[in-house]
């Protein structure tokens, strides 16, 4: 599937079937995923780090852009990659080197390794020199931290999410925002807006209902992965 193709399955979403990516960490986990039926899939940072043996936010680009390549050739829909910051890569330089994975997408946050938030204005200068750097061949997936890292203004998330859009951003991430603010970001936001779920919390319609367009999972499938792992594990019992 090309990148036009994912770009149109963010198009003409009914409040009731938001477009779900699961997230692989690995090749193995990738099949299961694309096996399952899901159209597309999106890797989350935090669990590849942890698949390599890093903490989040701590995986060295190429290491980073060598598990995304991984995934991405061990199956047949296309993958949207997160690649945090962007580790301080020149525009032309990280989608190079984003294409050569592969990958038809990705996700750019905007707050450092710290947590400290990015100016807004100056990261939108930055997603538009992605934007150019890329043309159409890239899904750009600009998640916004303001309640993850900042203070949780809902004015401050909305005036990122605008700035970012105009940048030439096709998608807007307001990871961790609550429930009951989805309504008024849907409203005030154009465009394909992405929500964080986890495997036990909000259903994927409520999402939906309440203005998702897409729905992604961070680590939280891994980590469901490893407690089962960890059950088994005790069950097993020790030499």
């Amino acid at each position: 599937m090309t990148t036009s193709a994912f770009r149109a399955l963010h198009q003409g979403r009914t409040p009731d079937a938001p477009l779900v990516l699961p997230g692989p960490w690995d090749a193995a986990t990738a099949r299961v995923f694309a096996d399952a039926g899901f159209p597309a899939l999106a890797t989350p940072s935090a669990a590849v780090a942890a698949s390599l043996g890093y903490e989040d936010g701590a995986t060295p680009p190429e290491e980073m852009f060598a598990a995304v390549a991984r995934i991405v050739r061990a199956v047949a829909v296309p993958v949207s990659a997160d690649i945090e910051d962007g580790y301080g890569l020149a525009p032309a330089e990280l989608v190079g080197r984003l294409m050569e994975t592969g990958a038809v997408g990705c996700n750019l946050e905007d707050s450092f390794r710290d947590g400290t938030l990015k100016d807004p204005r100056r990261h939108a200068d930055w997603l538009s020199e992605v934007r150019a750097e890329a043309g159409d061949a890239l899904f750009v997936n600009a998640r916004v931290d303001t309640f993850l890292h900042g203070d949780g203004d809902l004015a401050d998330a909305v005036s990122r999410a605008r700035l970012y859009v105009a940048a030439g951003a096709d998608c807007v991430y307001p990871i961790l925002a609550p429930l009951d603010v989805l309504p008024a970001l849907r409203e005030r936001i154009a465009g394909p807006l992405n929500m964080f779920a986890t495997p036990d919390g909000d259903s994927v319609a409520e999402l939906g209902r309440l203005g998702a367009t897409r729905v992604t999972f961070g680590p939280g499938l891994q980590r469901h992965v490893l407690e089962a792992a960890g059950a088994l594990a005790a069950r097993l019992g020790t030499p």
